[in-house]
């Protein structure tokens, strides 16, 4: 039974969220008994999410039940998603809550810095200059502060820049310089108003065989300092080994594709020691105090009698129980002295005492979201599971008190339910990343105040605060009001209530590229959040470019309705961009100018991104030949967007799509990025694509990882490397001046290569058969030239290419440069 609880946990975990209220097993209430009685904290750092070690982090909380921390410098903002084209700031969104899943399943909690990750870095100089050191810095110190981790653990190597992701090292330097100065009072002193000095431990590198050459150099090196460390145990309460609990946590990262298989028997982990003292593999923490004399105050051998009877004598089966004896150390240590371990203790007691008298607290609305200053139906229920003591005294729904819910006894097992109308307040936030709340810096998130610089998410957003009185001691417990209703499949569903603008105005298109002056249309899509009186659409055209109507009027009927505008855009005779920004302004003159978007993956909690509206108009000098393209799926980008807006009919096609019968109407084929890593069918459809070309099409692949493809990209002989250029202002040379990709039907100069995003490219080919053309050169700083970034070849009658050019960020971006150079490829073979 234990083990089905937990399994049952984990599922919950994965399809309900942080937004159920708690119902912890008996299981679970005993390992939060034990962690109660552990004084222990440790920091894992890293620089993105899926760099950690998430066997550690679940031996450290599962094993010595430590408050154990993972850290990750950036939100993977600048990563690719293998789950959809969602990518920068929404991407981060994403693995932002993969990570929180992650650590509901470890034990584990998450924390960030302000760095934005700006891509692949091959130096941690670069990383450093990049983020503005001192600033992320001084975001590392204030969480090593906030946290006192004793012990800290680097995932990569201070020591090797150069061998790995500039940004991996970067953390790791970050981490030795912050092991030092977070104990420094004058350093970074405008923290000291919220935390104190604090000097950790111990800090050590999580060292492996595979940051060598092999495991023979490994096994040569020097381990003077190194532990080597089991990771492989068997948890009997819970029913499942520490490498099954990472690999379930480690397959949270799923826009990363990073689904792993659990494993049993021995994990050995090396921990080589940085600064400090050298403690034994057996106990990594016997250089430092762990039990409740940590407190540091008169009572601690009180409160720990108390609390180790508890964990001794409690039972399975009546966890209430325990009340008693918890109440009573909960009584003791509120009147110790204020200290970091009575707050973080009284806040692990209160919801212990709570998880023991099975008290299920609920606030839930049945509305998916609303506006501000607007009223909305709140449902709670308040039910005691057990026979202990309670009382409600109160509650409090976004500070307001409920006078109806007063003074009443909750009887075991009976259920108590209210319902009551409560008004959002008219400064309540929208439901936002609080880190997007301001436009971001070219490389740091803006995030005014201190304490929120590390969190993974601001909780508690709408809060419902109960008053209780659990045998005669009061305790305050929060909630966050939530969403739930029943749906005919999944049953029981929670979901975060929403607090939106009363419209969004979204174009759409994100872009719009004109080669000529002839007028394109565009969809405004206006969605009804909670608008009930007529709203009045302006734009803000220049004297250059024209929209048709310049104005409009809108009167919604329904909520969630949506009315779907279409505009006439004119572009001017030259070149010339601008930003279309429609603004809704209602009879009050209050001017609403917001796009929603709700990020709705099945693994993570539904999220809504809210930024200002806006439509990229782009005037280009771009010509194209050919008419229609065929797009074959790959991990997720807007490629297939770019190439309609060059003029081109487009078609998707995913890959069990294709046949020789279906290709040969189209002028050029263009597979998406990643395809031949994610689909098993390429194997089999390969030959298809490849006869395709050979009778007279233009195939083009875009760029695929070196590892992990399941067949061969390419008719001829071609080779994938981790070769890349990230520098984004690197110098490009033209290898085949004369080649008609260079010159046909666009002049591909120089300028065409300015004003590129985040990098050049990746996964350039590093060897290629004699038959292919190097189009181009370029490199990074210090480093070799690299012809391998956009290859072709004629095959047959027709034409095939390979680029690992970043045209799945270049286009999104608006670069004019990347839209000119692909229609030259999607135009390549109708040069007569």
């Amino acid at each position: 039974m234990k083990r089905i609880c937990l399994v049952f946990f984990i599922c919950l975990v994965q399809l309900s969220f942080a937004q159920q209220p708690p119902k912890p097993s008996a299981v679970e209430i005993f390992e939060t008994i034990k962690k109660l009685n552990f004084f222990g904290n440790v920091m894992y750092v890293a620089a993105h999410p899926d760099d950690e070690n998430t066997r550690l982090i679940a031996y450290f909380s599962k094993h010595y039940h430590a408050h154990t921390t993972y850290i990750s410098l950036t939100r993977g903002d600048g990563g690719q998603n293998l789950l959809g084209a969602d990518l920068n700031e929404k991407l981060g969104i994403i693995r932002t809550q993969e990570l929180l899943a992650a650590r509901k399943i470890d034990g584990g909690h998450q924390l960030f810095t302000r760095a934005i990750d700006f891509g692949y870095s091959k130096n941690p100089d670069e990383a450093l200059s990049t983020w503005n050191k001192n600033e992320v810095l001084a975001d590392l110190v204030f969480a090593i502060r906030k946290n006192k981790p004793d012990i800290i653990v680097n995932r990569f190597d201070h020591r090797t820049p150069g061998t790995t992701h500039g940004h991996h090292t970067a953390s790791a330097i970050l981490a030795m310089q912050a092991f030092d100065l977070s104990a420094n009072k004058n350093a970074f002193p405008e923290q000291l108003k919220l935390v104190e000095p604090w000097q950790p431990q111990a800090i050590y590198f999580n060292d492996s065989w595979f940051f060598y050459i092999n495991r023979e150099a490994f096994q040569n090196a020097n381990h003077e300092q190194h532990l080597a460390i089991n990771m492989g145990e068997f948890y009997p309460d819970i029913g499942l080994h520490n490498n099954e609990i990472a690999a379930l946590s480690r397959s949270m990262h799923k826009s990363q594709g990073f689904g792993n298989t659990g494993t049993r028997g021995d994990q050995i982990e090396y921990l080589e020691l940085l600064k400090g003292e050298l403690p034994s593999a057996e106990n990594l923490f016997e250089n430092i105090e762990t039990s409740w004399k940590r407190l540091q105050d008169k009572q601690y051998k009180k409160i720990q009698q108390h609390l180790l009877q508890v964990e001794a004598n409690f039972d399975y089966q009546n966890p209430h129980q325990s009340i008693p004896a918890l109440v009573e150390a909960y009584t003791l240590l509120q009147q110790a002295k204020n200290s970091f371990w009575k707050d973080r203790k009284i806040k692990e007691l209160k919801e212990l005492i709570v998880a023991c008298s099975g008290l299920f607290l609920e606030a839930r609305t049945t509305e998916t979201y609303t506006n501000p200053g607007k009223k909305v139906q709140v449902f709670v229920e308040v039910t005691n599971q057990s026979n202990t003591e309670i009382k409600l005294k109160s509650v409090r729904v976004l500070g307001s008190k409920s006078n109806e819910i007063n003074n009443i006894n909750l009887l075991p097992n009976q259920k108590n339910e209210w319902e009551t109308q409560i008004e959002i307040p008219l400064n309540q936030v929208s439901s936002n990343p609080f880190w997007l709340n301001q436009q971001p810096g070219k490389a740091l998130y803006k995030v005014d105040e201190i304490w929120k610089r590390n969190l993974p998410e601001i909780s508690n957003t709408l809060p419902i605060a109960f008053q209780l009185e659990i045998n005669g001691q009061s305790f305050n417990i929060t909630r966050n009001l939530v969403y739930k209703y029943n749906d005919p499949v999944d049953g029981e569903v929670y979901e975060n209530f929403l607090i939106l603008p009363p419209v969004s105005l979204s174009f759409q298109k994100n872009i719009m590229v004109f080669s000529g002056e002839e007028a394109k249309e565009v969809q405004l899509n206006l969605t009804n959040y909670g608008s009930t009186e007529a709203l009045q659409i302006n734009f803000n055209p220049t004297s250059a470019w024209k929209v048709e109507p310049e104005q409009l009027k809108v009167k919604f009927n329904n909520l969630n309705e949506t009315q779907k505008v279409k505009l006439k855009v004119t572009p001017p005779k030259d070149a010339s961009e601008l930003n279309l920004m429609p603004k809704a302004t209602n009879l009050n003159g209050i001017v609403y100018n917001s796009k929603v978007e709700v990020l709705d993956y099945t693994h993570i909690p539904k999220q809504s991104f809210i930024q200002p509206s806006q439509l990229q108009l782009i005037k280009l000098d771009v010509q194209t030949k050919g008419e229609k393209v065929a797009y074959i799926q790959g991990a997720g980008d807007d490629v297939a967007e770019a190439i309609l807006e060059l003029g081109y009919q487009v078609e998707v096609f995913s890959v069990e799509d294709i046949s020789s019968e279906k290709l040969q109407s189209f002028d050029a084929v263009v597979v998406g990025i990643r395809a031949f890593n994610i689909y098993d069918a390429f194997a089999f459809k390969k030959q298809t694509l490849f006869n395709y070309v050979k009778n007279g099409g233009n195939l083009i692949v875009q760029y695929n990882t070196s590892r992990g493809l399941k067949t061969e990209i390419s008719p001829l002989p071609l080779q994938l490397s981790r070769n890349r250029v990230t520098d984004e202002y690197a110098e490009v040379q033209f290898l085949a001046p004369n080649h008609p990709i260079l010159n046909f039907p666009n002049k591909i100069t120089p300028t065409d290569f300015e004003n590129w995003v985040q990098e050049r490219g990746l996964y350039f080919s590093d060897q290629w058969s004699d038959k292919f053309i190097a189009i181009l050169g370029m490199q990074d700083p210090n480093e070799p030239i690299l012809k391998g970034s956009l290859l072709t070849t004629t095959y047959g009658d027709g034409h095939f290419t390979y680029t690992g050019l970043s045209f799945f960020r270049q286009l999104p971006a608006g670069v004019k440069g990347a839209y000119r150079l692909l229609a030259n490829l999607l135009s390549l073979g109708n040069e007569k």
